[in-house]
């Protein structure tokens, strides 16, 4: 019975020479970038398709809302606010949610809802499939949602079609279920940057709400996808700022201070928002009466509102604009912060096709000026500003109930364009944070199919296995057995050894690489006793693994092969094994490495430092003592 030394390293065998092709790096990668290159022209088509689609829904919206309210076929943009209906505007939107209620019962129920977390909900649990039906179903019941009074945003019916665009896109073509997650995050997040162009701000949304990664072959479609909403924007809408607001001084350190305070009180504000918003839905779903009927009666709710606040009907964005504006009366923005509260949580839990972002940046932006007035009242020479305050209070809000932490600061400056807004709004916006992620377990994005049992990423540290190398955990005192020795002589050893492996590493008498056999095949009953080893190894591609490569990579070739151990070649590149590679080592490792993450230790000792002063100061006494007897 012959053992190899493996320390000494065994050239590899030529035994075996067809490789597997994903065993080499140049093929593979240039077979991932041609992949990629792929992906990035679906996700472009899809984003020029959804920009015009934008600009469809917004003209729909608008028509939607001048039959309703004014009784006139236009496609121009009219606030619900000045209509004459009187107490017959009531019905206006209560009319509007039966129509919704009998597209979702009719035509798909799928939507019903924000948009954001239904994508997530795809993502997570269905591969990314979603309906193809609901690109043309959502931007519609959307319009008659909105234009009939309902007190949503265009962005979120624009990010549910433009994903159900993309994975409608990669349903047809052949893609994986990873590529199918981003071109339908692209189609999302271009569908934002088309209605707002915040391009930037669109790419951060689809890292913290769709993605959940960071990595070339993501980044890369979604933002050549935003770029190409944005283009869409610039062309079929308007090129300035989307909310523009007065030129922002730098604020000096006492209002830093005071705007990241605000902060902390609209997170809280944003932590109760999510609570009632989630109570109203269960109150709906208590209802005694069939779903479908759900947005008729928040359509009521939103005519009765809308009959004493008129400001709280439609899309709202001049509301976002004149609350940005500082020039407001405090009783016009109290008023439209609780009535359009009331208003769009009533409507939200009814189950309407409607959004949540601009509905959010309404009550933040109104909360923030509220809280400003306030402070100003009482502390004139605090050396905040109205416009300001309001602008963090928007994005705070926005952060606080989404946890979109980076996706709230950046739209708030693409949005207005106003770059010494910057600090304040890092200070309001981490305050509200800490606020959401210590105080709430779940979010507005995430509280619906988290009742579901569908648990969403909240990191995005990359994978343990990828930053640990074969090299941590080579085992060279791995068994490795020789391909001349015969069956019935490998019995007897393994008879009188405890042996647990279920395959083996074979090496030739030049301690070449043999082939990898399984226990199975050795007690296998048709195995001739005196044949060698190398006579059992199956015909087939090598799979090996170098010391250089990650233990990601191992899993990799361990999956596509269905083995338990590999080989480990030299990282120099000399073609020697100079180990063994089992599936207990990775487990091993991985475990190590998280007990090492969640030990609890001190790297310094403040203690032993002192003794080491202490021991040091007697040796100079000591020198001192001896140089006086001298």
């Amino acid at each position: 019975m012959k053992k190899s030394n493996l320390k000494n390293g065994i050239p590899i065998s030529p035994l075996l020479t067809q490789l597997d092709n994903d065993t080499d790096p140049v093929s593979k990668s240039t077979f991932l970038k041609a992949r990629l290159l792929r992906i990035c022209v679906y996700a472009v088509a899809v984003a020029a398709a959804i920009s015009c689609v934008a600009k469809v829904l917004v003209a729909l919206i608008n028509m939607v809302t001048n039959i309703s309210f004014y009784g006139d076929l236009s496609f121009a943009f009219r606030s619900p606010a000045g209509n004459h209906w009187g107490l017959w505007v009531i019905l206006v939107p209560a009319i509007g949610g039966i129509i919704v209620g009998f597209m979702a019962l009719y035509g798909s129920k799928a939507i019903r809802g924000h948009g954001i977390p239904e994508a997530m909900e795809q993502i997570l649990v269905n591969e990314s499939n979603i309906k193809p039906s609901i690109t043309f179903l959502k931007p519609i019941s959307s319009a008659i949602a909105i234009g009939t009074g309902g007190p949503f945003g265009a962005e979120g019916p624009i990010i549910a079609t433009g994903g159900a665009l993309g994975s409608t896109l990669g349903q047809l073509f052949e893609v994986t279920a990873n590529e199918r997650k981003i071109i339908l995050a692209a189609g999302a997040t271009a569908g934002m940057s088309a209605i707002f162009g915040t391009p930037i701000a669109a790419v951060f949304l689809a890292i913290e709400l769709l993605l959940f990664e960071f990595s070339p072959k993501s980044i890369l479609p979604v933002a050549l996808a935003c770029i190409t909403g944005a283009a869409g924007h610039h062309l079929l809408f308007e090129s300035g700022p989307v909310f523009p607001m007065p030129d922002m001084a730098i604020p000096s350190n006492l209002a830093l201070g005071i705007y990241s305070f605000m902060g902390l009180l609209v997170g809280l504000l944003s932590l109760g928002i999510t609570k009632i918003v989630y109570f109203i839905e269960d109150v709906f779903e208590e209802l005694p009466i069939h779903w479908m009927w759900w947005p008729a009666i928040g359509g009521l709710a939103v005519g009765v509102v809308g009959y004493f606040s008129p400001h709280t009907l439609g899309v709202g964005y001049d509301n976002i604009t004149g609350i940005l504006s500082g020039t407001w009366p405090l009783t016009l923005i109290i008023s439209l912060c609780l009535f359009k509260f009331l208003s769009w949580a009533i409507a939200l839990g009814s189950g309407t096709s409607g959004g949540t972002l601009a509905p959010l940046l309404t009550i933040g932006g109104a909360s923030g000026a509220i809280i400003g007035y306030v402070i100003l009242m009482y502390f004139p020479n605090s050396g905040i500003t109205l416009p300001m305050a309001a602008l963090i209070g928007m994005s705070a809000m926005f952060a606080g109930a989404s946890r979109a932490f980076i996706t709230s600061i950046v739209f708030a400056l693409e949005a207005t364009m106003q770059s010494h807004a910057l600090l304040p709004l890092l200070g309001a916006c981490t305050a509200a944070y800490i606020v959401s992620f210590f105080l709430m377990e779940n979010t507005i994005m995430t509280e619906k199919i988290a009742r579901r049992g569908i648990s969403t990423p909240d990191s995005f540290e990359p994978d343990i296995l990828q930053k640990m190398y074969v090299s941590e955990v080579i085992d060279d005192d791995a068994i490795v057995l020789s391909a001349d020795n015969t069956v019935s002589e490998v019995k007897g050893w393994l008879s009188k050894h405890k042996v647990e492996n279920n395959y083996f590493i074979l090496v030739d008498n030049q301690n070449n690489y043999g082939g990898t056999l399984k226990i199975t095949d050795l007690y296998n009953a048709d195995a001739d006793e005196a044949a060698s080893l190398s006579e059992l190894v199956k015909a087939g591609p090598a799979i090996m693994i170098k010391s250089t490569d990650t233990l990601h990579r191992a899993v990799e070739n361990m999956s596509k092969t269905d083995v338990e151990v590999l080989p480990i070649l030299s990282g120099a590149g000399d073609g020697k094994v100079i180990g063994v590679l089992s599936y207990k080592d990775i487990i091993k490792a991985y475990q190590t490495n998280i007990r090492k993450n969640e030990n609890l230790h001190t790297k310094i000792s403040l203690r032993r430092q002192r003794m080491k002063i202490v021991i040091r100061g007697k040796k100079l006494i000591n020198l001192n003592n001896e140089d006086s007897k001298a």
